[in-house]
């Protein structure tokens, strides 16, 4: 089916469902806000039901905590719940559309169990979308953590489809996607590194964050830009009813929060920062005092309710590390973003969120060992987006917006006395480019059984001057050379690409425990990391589409079965995919990918395709609780110039990724937790002849096969406890916790890479040696307090 065709068929069917509304009977409208009780927190995926007797309609609350339902008029009874917290039933009789706010008192501290969700119990089953993960911070904060540090990416490596680049490696690859292929975005605003200390931890303090959604497929309409996964960080807007402070002592780094009302229910704020110590104790050394190894960060949030329909958010992040050995090397890195939002709801039926976004990423190398040398680097954007929401009826929520992106890319300005491939004081010319997009979507209940969300995203690319372009000739896999130099003068637009980008998601319920899901989406993406290393590096560039470099393309299909049983005490779900990609970025051997005026004559372009399937089994209630996750895949990219045009295996092909994760209470004291990950080994090249120069060994290949070989396959286990001491002589629950972890608890030395080396004994033997960045148990212990 052509994309017309879907566009035309679209709006046919929005078409269908206005008439549908304009036909029925006089309905009013119940809206309103749901909101934690204890702290004033609005809260998302809340589940609202009223039953009448014309039936039982539903929604949830979207991100702001917002819901609205269209009754006939008549007696009807509200059920409002979200597990963790005491449900809600009143009665009311629905004569005229009327507001009603609720807030839900939280009980988890009368619960004798540990609560491993905040979503509906049957909402897996009976929501349309799929392939979607949600993590709550309770979760999070359970998982057995890297040296005590609790890290809202790391869990996301427990869930199926999710796999980590590897220890000390930037990023995570989700369904064969490489790691820039997922949206990450904390408060609206993108994010594009986010990792602290080269991987080890993210830059999302967990403190700050108040709830964590990752889409890998099925992606509604509203998201865009990138091909494999989104990961939607939504940070907590404060306790607007009493102020209050939480934090954490560890081995590494500490962190505090504050927050409080400044108008008790009316406005209110959080302020979280974190910092790493490490060059403390290297200022113990005399021969290490000189050296830096931290990062640190701060995140902060304001909300202000004007009225009842208008609200201000403002929130913010800053963060940095440092590494450097005295004056000889230096390296630093860190993200910056701002987000001001404005929420209006224009009737009880239209809701509206206006978001003004600002990120840049920034990066600076340096060495002063017999000559001067800096380089520095960024990208930054700005972003203006409007989304809106329209409750049309009982079976239509239709989801409509807009956005603009303005981007600015600064390659490498090098400065100083050393010798660069660009000479002393020249720099990489900037790069310019705007992004557009309008979506609409329409979320349908077709039948009581069938329900649908479909709709399309139309986005567009405008690569602008002042640039000078080249085009590059010569023999896929080998170096090309610029020709038909070009200058184009300040907004001048130099190339212009445009994709829409159908969406498409079903449910059918089977019956009340169990259904079948189908989705395919459409996605563009517009921006590439330029990476030629195994598991990335905070020194990738962000390289937009030009004139040479096409926007990248991906069509994903995804089939699933959802059942709950016990109860709804277990959860399980298989879901299969199979996705393809084009315009998919490769290297030459040997490519200079940093500091290249000609970087686009060491690129090679071609496609990919990624299948596999997802196996998910989760214990959602009792003393003993946790998940199990597996996933079978398979991950080949097919790029001209390269193993001789064939179909190879990406670096980041997983056939196999298994994670148990177990939660035990043992007692009111105590909560255990372990973690057990195994993952088949990356692709990697390894040489497949040698040859003598001087009696040393050089190896090399013999052809130009890629990804030939695999590391051996990774496999850790966590281990962690934590305590609770005992309440205190007044009955109040003390103010801290201990928590202490296991990282690698059976000391498996895990393979980072493995290179070649010539035996120093046996001069005519070639060894492998395998790198390893943790190569010992890692014990550590945390102080968690609150009041």
């Amino acid at each position: 089916m052509s994309h017309r065709s879907i566009f035309i068929l679209s709006l046919m069917a929005l078409l269908c469902c206005l008439t549908d509304g304009a036909l029925g009977q006089v309905k009013f409208t119940l809206s309103g806000t749901i909101r934690d009780a204890q702290n004033g927190e609005s809260l998302i995926g809340v589940t609202v039901y009223a039953k009448g007797a014309a039936g039982t309609v539903g929604v949830t609350t979207n991100a702001y905590g917002f819901y609205s339902l269209s009754l006939p008029p008549g007696p009807v009874t509200v059920t409002i719940s979200y597990v963790g917290y005491s449900p809600q039933i009143m009665s009311l009789t629905v004569s005229a559309s009327q507001k009603l706010d609720v807030q839900l008192r939280d009980e988890s501290k009368e619960l004798q169990e540990v609560v491993v969700s905040q979503t509906r119990a049957q909402d897996n089953v009976q929501q349309v979308g799929m392939s979607v993960n949600r993590l709550d911070i309770k979760t999070i904060k359970s998982i057995p953590a890297l040296l005590g540090e609790v890290d809202v990416v790391r869990s996301l490596m427990s869930l199926p489809g999710v796999a980590s680049v590897g220890e000390g490696g930037v990023g995570f690859n989700v369904r064969g996607g490489a790691a820039d292929q997922n949206l990450i975005i904390q408060d609206e605003a993108n994010v594009y590194n986010a990792s602290h200390l080269f991987g080890f931890y993210s830059v999302f303090n967990p403190d700050a964050v108040k709830d964590v959604k990752l889409f890998k497929g099925g992606i509604p309409a509203q998201y865009g830009g990138r091909l494999s996964s989104v990961l939607d960080v939504r940070l907590k807007e404060g306790n607007a009813k009493k102020f209050s402070v939480n934090g954490g002592i560890g081995l590494v780094s500490s962190r505090l929060t504050l927050e409080g009302p400044i108008v008790k229910d009316k406005s209110s704020f959080i302020i979280s920062g974190r910092r790493s110590y490490a060059d403390l104790f290297l200022k113990a050394s005399p021969t290490l005092r000189e050296n830096s190894l931290y990062f640190y960060d701060l995140t902060a949030k304001w909300n202000y309710t004007i009225n009842q329909n208008n609200t201000l958010y403002a929130s913010g992040y800053f963060g940095k590390d440092n590494f450097g050995f005295g004056s000889v090397f230096g390296l630093n890195w860190g993200n910056a973003t701002g987000t001001l939002r404005w929420n209006h709801v224009y009737t009880p039926k239209l809701f509206a969120n206006y978001t003004f976004a600002y990120s840049k990423y920034t990066y600076n190398l340096n060495f002063s060992n017999g000559g001067e040398f800096n380089w520095a680097y960024d990208i930054k954007n700005y972003n203006l987006k409007a989304d809106h929401t329209y409750y049309l009826n009982a079976k239509n929520t239709i989801s409509f917006g807009a956005a603009a992106t303005s981007y600015q890319f600064s390659p490498g300005e090098v400065s100083g006395s050393g010798s660069s491939p660009l000479g002393s004081g020249n720099s990489l010319a900037d790069q310019n480019a705007i992004e557009y997009a309008a979506y609409l979507d329409n979320e349908q209940t077709i039948s009581p059984k069938l329900t649908a969300q479909y709709g399309f995203r139309l986005s567009a690319w405008n690569f602008l001057g002042p640039y000078t372009t080249y085009q590059y000739t010569g023999t896929n896999g080998q170096r090309k050379q610029p020709m038909n130099e070009q200058s184009y003068g300040d907004d001048q637009t130099i190339s212009t690409y445009a994709n829409l980008e159908p969406r498409l998601s079903l449910r059918y319920q089977l019956n009340a425990n169990s259904s079948i899901k189908a989705s395919y989406n459409r996605t563009a993406q517009y921006v590439h990391l330029i990476s030629n290393t195994t598991a990335g590096s905070p020194l990738d560039i962000w390289w937009p589409t030009t004139n040479n470099t096409k926007p990248e393309l991906a069509d994903q299909v995804a089939l699933g079965y959802f059942k709950n049983f016990g109860d709804n005490r277990y959860e399980a779900s298989v879901e299969g995919y199979y996705k393809t990609l084009t315009n998919q970025v490769d290297y030459i051997d040997g490519a200079n990918t940093r500091l290249n005026k000609h970087l686009e004559g060491d690129l090679l372009y071609g496609q990919g395709r990624a299948y596999g399937m997802e196996v998910y089994v989760k214990k959602n209630a009792g003393r003993i609780n946790g998940w199990l996750s597996y996933t079978l895949s398979r991950t080949e990219r097919q790029i001209d110039g390269i193993n001789n045009n064939e179909w190879y295996r990406a670096k980041y092909d997983r056939t196999h990724n298994l994670s148990i994760v177990g939660i035990y209470e043992a007692s009111k004291k105590w909560t255990l937790s372990a973690n057990f990950t195994y993952q088949t080994g990356v692709a990697t090249t390894f040489p497949s002849s040698k040859y003598y120069v001087q009696d040393i060994a050089v190896p090399q290949r013999s052809d130009n096969a890629r990804n030939n070989y695999r590391v051996p396959a990774y496999h850790r286990l966590d281990l962690s406890a934590t305590l609770h001491p005992n309440p205190r002589a007044d009955g109040r629950p003390r103010r801290g916790d201990w928590t202490f972890s296991l990282y690698n608890a059976y000391n498996r030395r895990n393979a980072f890479s493995v290179y070649f080396q010539q035996d120093e004994d046996n001069p005519s033997q070639t060894n492998a040696t395998r790198l390893s960045i943790f190569g010992s148990v890692i014990p550590s212990a945390t102080y968690n307090f609150h009041f």
